[in-house]
Protein backbone atom coordinates (compact mmCIF):
# COMPACT_ATOMS: atom_id res chain seq x y z
CA UNK A 1 0.00 0.00 0.00
CA UNK A 2 1.41 3.37 -1.02
CA UNK A 3 1.40 6.06 1.67
CA UNK A 4 1.63 9.75 0.87
CA UNK A 5 1.80 12.69 3.27
CA UNK A 6 0.09 16.00 2.62
CA UNK A 7 -0.63 19.33 4.31
CA UNK A 8 -4.05 20.99 4.15
CA UNK A 9 -3.67 24.71 4.79
CA UNK A 10 -6.81 26.05 6.46
CA UNK A 11 -7.44 29.58 7.69
CA UNK A 12 -6.24 28.90 11.22
CA UNK A 13 -4.24 25.65 11.06
CA UNK A 14 -2.03 23.56 8.79
CA UNK A 15 -3.26 19.95 9.01
CA UNK A 16 -0.80 17.21 8.15
CA UNK A 17 -2.41 13.96 7.03
CA UNK A 18 -1.42 10.62 5.51
CA UNK A 19 -3.24 8.75 2.77
CA UNK A 20 -2.72 4.99 2.60
CA UNK A 21 -3.97 3.97 -0.83
CA UNK A 22 -5.69 5.74 -3.74
CA UNK A 23 -8.30 8.52 -3.62
CA UNK A 24 -10.95 7.72 -4.59
CA UNK A 25 -10.61 4.18 -3.28
CA UNK A 26 -9.96 1.49 -5.88
CA UNK A 27 -12.98 -0.67 -5.01
CA UNK A 28 -15.48 2.09 -4.37
CA UNK A 29 -15.62 1.50 -0.62
CA UNK A 30 -15.73 4.59 1.60
CA UNK A 31 -12.40 5.94 2.74
CA UNK A 32 -11.65 4.83 6.32
CA UNK A 33 -10.58 7.74 8.54
CA UNK A 34 -8.85 6.93 11.84
CA UNK A 35 -8.81 9.64 14.49
CA UNK A 36 -7.48 10.00 18.02
CA UNK A 37 -7.07 12.75 20.60
CA UNK A 38 -4.47 13.49 21.82
CA UNK A 39 -3.05 10.56 19.85
CA UNK A 40 -1.66 11.44 16.43
CA UNK A 41 -1.45 9.49 13.17
CA UNK A 42 1.46 7.32 14.27
CA UNK A 43 -0.75 5.67 16.89
CA UNK A 44 -2.73 4.06 14.06
CA UNK A 45 0.29 2.66 12.22
CA UNK A 46 -0.47 -0.97 13.17
CA UNK A 47 -4.14 -0.66 12.36
CA UNK A 48 -3.85 1.15 9.02
CA UNK A 49 -1.63 -1.46 7.38
CA UNK A 50 -4.06 -4.24 8.26
CA UNK A 51 -6.57 -2.88 5.76
CA UNK A 52 -4.83 -3.32 2.39
CA UNK A 53 -8.22 -3.41 0.65
CA UNK A 54 -9.25 -0.01 2.04
CA UNK A 55 -7.94 3.50 1.52
CA UNK A 56 -7.09 4.73 5.02
CA UNK A 57 -6.55 8.35 6.06
CA UNK A 58 -4.83 9.28 9.33
CA UNK A 59 -3.88 12.73 10.54
CA UNK A 60 -2.44 14.80 13.37
CA UNK A 61 -5.11 16.94 15.07
CA UNK A 62 -4.50 20.66 15.25
CA UNK A 63 -1.77 21.61 17.68
CA UNK A 64 -0.42 18.06 17.91
CA UNK A 65 2.39 16.16 16.19
CA UNK A 66 3.06 17.59 12.76
CA UNK A 67 0.02 19.92 12.83
CA UNK A 68 1.59 22.41 15.23
CA UNK A 69 1.16 25.44 12.97
CA UNK A 70 -1.90 27.14 14.45
CA UNK A 71 -3.22 30.60 13.73
CA UNK A 72 -6.22 30.51 16.05
CA UNK A 73 -4.40 31.81 19.12
CA UNK A 74 -5.42 28.75 21.17
CA UNK A 75 -3.59 25.89 22.85
CA UNK A 76 -6.53 23.69 23.87
CA UNK A 77 -8.00 20.72 22.02
CA UNK A 78 -11.68 21.41 21.34
CA UNK A 79 -13.78 18.63 19.77
CA UNK A 80 -15.76 21.17 17.77
CA UNK A 81 -12.53 22.41 16.17
CA UNK A 82 -11.43 18.86 15.41
CA UNK A 83 -14.83 18.12 13.84
CA UNK A 84 -14.58 21.24 11.67
CA UNK A 85 -11.07 20.25 10.60
CA UNK A 86 -12.21 16.75 9.68
CA UNK A 87 -15.13 18.17 7.70
CA UNK A 88 -12.70 20.38 5.78
CA UNK A 89 -10.35 17.44 5.19
CA UNK A 90 -13.11 15.20 3.81
CA UNK A 91 -14.36 18.00 1.55
CA UNK A 92 -10.79 18.49 0.33
CA UNK A 93 -10.43 14.77 -0.46
CA UNK A 94 -13.69 14.90 -2.43
CA UNK A 95 -14.42 11.20 -2.03
CA UNK A 96 -17.91 11.38 -0.53
CA UNK A 97 -18.98 9.90 2.79
CA UNK A 98 -16.31 8.21 4.89
CA UNK A 99 -16.16 5.48 7.50
CA UNK A 100 -14.58 6.57 10.77
CA UNK A 101 -12.82 4.80 13.62
CA UNK A 102 -12.36 7.23 16.51
CA UNK A 103 -10.76 6.15 19.76
CA UNK A 104 -10.85 7.87 23.16
CA UNK A 105 -10.79 11.63 22.53
CA UNK A 106 -11.07 10.74 18.84
CA UNK A 107 -14.42 9.10 19.63
CA UNK A 108 -15.55 12.37 21.21
CA UNK A 109 -14.44 14.19 18.06
CA UNK A 110 -16.18 11.61 15.88
CA UNK A 111 -19.49 12.00 17.72
CA UNK A 112 -19.14 15.77 17.48
CA UNK A 113 -18.40 15.44 13.76
CA UNK A 114 -21.55 13.38 13.17
CA UNK A 115 -23.61 15.88 15.16
CA UNK A 116 -22.31 18.93 13.31
CA UNK A 117 -21.70 17.56 9.81
CA UNK A 118 -24.07 14.58 9.54
CA UNK A 119 -23.64 14.07 5.80
CA UNK A 120 -19.89 13.45 6.01
CA UNK A 121 -19.97 10.06 7.69
CA UNK A 122 -21.33 6.70 6.56
CA UNK A 123 -20.36 4.71 9.68
CA UNK A 124 -18.71 5.88 12.90
CA UNK A 125 -17.14 3.44 15.35
CA UNK A 126 -16.75 5.48 18.54
CA UNK A 127 -14.39 3.49 20.74
CA UNK A 128 -14.52 4.29 24.46
CA UNK A 129 -15.23 8.05 24.47
CA UNK A 130 -14.16 9.45 27.89
CA UNK A 131 -17.31 11.60 28.21
CA UNK A 132 -17.54 11.98 31.99
CA UNK A 133 -20.52 14.33 31.74
CA UNK A 134 -22.68 11.42 30.51
CA UNK A 135 -22.29 9.43 33.75
CA UNK A 136 -25.53 9.18 35.70
CA UNK A 137 -24.19 8.85 39.24
CA UNK A 138 -20.64 10.14 39.61
CA UNK A 139 -19.96 12.70 36.88
CA UNK A 140 -18.78 15.27 39.45
CA UNK A 141 -16.58 12.70 41.17
CA UNK A 142 -15.07 11.69 37.84
CA UNK A 143 -14.22 15.33 37.15
CA UNK A 144 -12.64 15.50 40.61
CA UNK A 145 -10.58 12.39 39.88
CA UNK A 146 -9.32 13.88 36.62
CA UNK A 147 -8.65 17.09 38.53
CA UNK A 148 -6.33 15.12 40.84
CA UNK A 149 -4.40 13.98 37.76
CA UNK A 150 -3.93 17.58 36.64
CA UNK A 151 -2.92 18.59 40.15
CA UNK A 152 -0.32 15.81 40.33
CA UNK A 153 1.03 16.87 36.95
CA UNK A 154 1.23 20.53 37.88
CA UNK A 155 2.92 19.69 41.18
CA UNK A 156 5.41 17.07 40.06
CA UNK A 157 5.53 16.87 36.29
CA UNK A 158 4.99 14.00 33.87
CA UNK A 159 5.83 11.00 36.09
CA UNK A 160 3.50 11.80 38.99
CA UNK A 161 0.80 13.04 36.63
CA UNK A 162 0.86 9.94 34.43
CA UNK A 163 0.99 7.65 37.48
CA UNK A 164 -2.16 9.29 38.81
CA UNK A 165 -3.78 9.00 35.39
CA UNK A 166 -3.01 5.28 35.18
CA UNK A 167 -4.38 4.73 38.69
CA UNK A 168 -7.57 6.53 37.65
CA UNK A 169 -8.00 4.43 34.52
CA UNK A 170 -7.49 1.21 36.49
CA UNK A 171 -10.11 1.99 39.13
CA UNK A 172 -13.15 -0.31 38.76
CA UNK A 173 -16.56 1.22 39.21
CA UNK A 174 -17.67 4.58 40.54
CA UNK A 175 -15.28 7.03 42.17
CA UNK A 176 -16.11 6.63 45.85
CA UNK A 177 -14.62 8.00 49.06
CA UNK A 178 -12.39 4.93 49.05
CA UNK A 179 -10.84 6.05 45.78
CA UNK A 180 -10.13 9.56 47.04
CA UNK A 181 -8.72 8.25 50.31
CA UNK A 182 -5.82 6.58 48.49
CA UNK A 183 -2.32 8.00 48.69
CA UNK A 184 -1.03 9.61 45.48
CA UNK A 185 0.10 7.08 42.89
CA UNK A 186 3.82 6.30 42.93
CA UNK A 187 5.49 6.77 39.50
CA UNK A 188 7.96 3.97 40.29
CA UNK A 189 5.09 1.45 40.41
CA UNK A 190 4.54 2.06 36.71
CA UNK A 191 8.17 2.46 35.67
CA UNK A 192 7.76 6.22 35.28
CA UNK A 193 10.35 8.88 36.11
CA UNK A 194 9.95 10.67 39.42
CA UNK A 195 12.17 13.57 38.38
CA UNK A 196 10.29 16.64 37.18
CA UNK A 197 11.20 17.55 33.58
CA UNK A 198 9.69 21.03 33.99
CA UNK A 199 7.10 20.84 31.21
CA UNK A 200 3.42 21.51 31.91
CA UNK A 201 1.86 21.39 28.44
CA UNK A 202 1.05 17.68 28.04
CA UNK A 203 -2.31 17.54 26.21
CA UNK A 204 -3.47 14.54 28.24
CA UNK A 205 -2.39 15.60 31.73
CA UNK A 206 -2.86 19.37 31.65
CA UNK A 207 -5.91 21.62 31.59
CA UNK A 208 -6.00 21.09 27.81
CA UNK A 209 -7.79 17.77 28.38
CA UNK A 210 -10.82 19.43 30.01
CA UNK A 211 -12.26 20.50 26.67
CA UNK A 212 -12.43 16.83 25.62
CA UNK A 213 -13.81 14.99 28.67
CA UNK A 214 -16.37 17.70 29.46
CA UNK A 215 -17.53 18.42 25.92
CA UNK A 216 -21.23 17.54 25.60
CA UNK A 217 -21.89 16.84 21.93
CA UNK A 218 -25.51 17.02 20.78
CA UNK A 219 -26.90 13.53 21.30
CA UNK A 220 -30.19 14.40 19.61
CA UNK A 221 -28.25 15.48 16.53
CA UNK A 222 -26.25 12.25 16.61
CA UNK A 223 -29.46 10.21 16.77
CA UNK A 224 -31.00 12.24 13.94
CA UNK A 225 -27.95 11.82 11.72
CA UNK A 226 -28.13 9.41 8.77
CA UNK A 227 -24.77 8.01 9.88
CA UNK A 228 -24.58 4.58 11.45
CA UNK A 229 -23.06 5.09 14.90
CA UNK A 230 -21.56 2.19 16.83
CA UNK A 231 -20.25 2.59 20.38
CA UNK A 232 -17.40 0.18 21.06
CA UNK A 233 -15.93 -1.02 24.35
CA UNK A 234 -13.10 -3.47 25.03
CA UNK A 235 -13.96 -6.65 26.91
CA UNK A 236 -10.84 -6.20 29.08
CA UNK A 237 -11.73 -2.60 29.94
CA UNK A 238 -14.02 -4.08 32.57
CA UNK A 239 -15.90 -1.50 34.62
CA UNK A 240 -13.27 1.21 34.49
CA UNK A 241 -13.95 4.80 33.53
CA UNK A 242 -13.93 4.56 29.73
CA UNK A 243 -16.15 1.48 29.78
CA UNK A 244 -18.61 3.26 32.03
CA UNK A 245 -18.66 6.41 29.90
CA UNK A 246 -19.15 4.30 26.77
CA UNK A 247 -22.15 2.54 28.28
CA UNK A 248 -23.52 5.88 29.50
CA UNK A 249 -23.35 7.42 26.03
CA UNK A 250 -24.77 4.27 24.44
CA UNK A 251 -27.68 4.33 26.90
CA UNK A 252 -28.44 7.93 25.99
CA UNK A 253 -28.35 7.07 22.31
CA UNK A 254 -30.57 4.05 22.89
CA UNK A 255 -28.19 1.56 21.33
CA UNK A 256 -26.14 -1.15 23.07
CA UNK A 257 -22.37 -0.93 22.68
CA UNK A 258 -20.44 -3.53 20.70
CA UNK A 259 -17.89 -5.44 22.78
CA UNK A 260 -14.48 -5.69 21.14
CA UNK A 261 -11.48 -7.79 22.15
CA UNK A 262 -8.79 -6.33 24.40
CA UNK A 263 -8.86 -2.94 26.15
CA UNK A 264 -8.69 0.83 25.64
CA UNK A 265 -5.59 0.55 23.47
CA UNK A 266 -6.52 -2.79 21.94
CA UNK A 267 -6.74 -1.48 18.37
CA UNK A 268 -2.95 -1.42 18.37
CA UNK A 269 -1.91 -4.96 17.51
CA UNK A 270 -3.56 -8.32 16.92
CA UNK A 271 -7.20 -7.44 17.61
CA UNK A 272 -7.14 -4.42 15.30
CA UNK A 273 -8.72 -5.98 12.20
CA UNK A 274 -11.66 -7.33 14.17
CA UNK A 275 -12.44 -3.80 15.40
CA UNK A 276 -13.38 -2.33 12.06
CA UNK A 277 -14.34 -5.44 10.11
CA UNK A 278 -16.99 -6.13 12.73
CA UNK A 279 -18.43 -2.64 12.88
CA UNK A 280 -17.59 -0.82 9.64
Amino acid sequence: MTTTTHTLELADVDLVYDVHGPVPSADGKPILVMIGQPMTADGFADLAVQFPDRTVVTYDPRGLGRSVVRRDGRTDQRPEDQAADLHALVEHLGAGKVDVFGSSGGAVAGLTWVATHPDDVHTLVAHEPPSTWALSHDADEADRAFGNVRQAYQSGGFGPGMAQFIALTMWPGEFTSEYFAQTPADPAMFGLPAQDDGSRDDPLLSERSLSVTRYAYDLDAVKASPARVVLGVGEETGNTITARTTHAVADRLGTPPVVFPSHHGGFVGGAAVWFCETAC
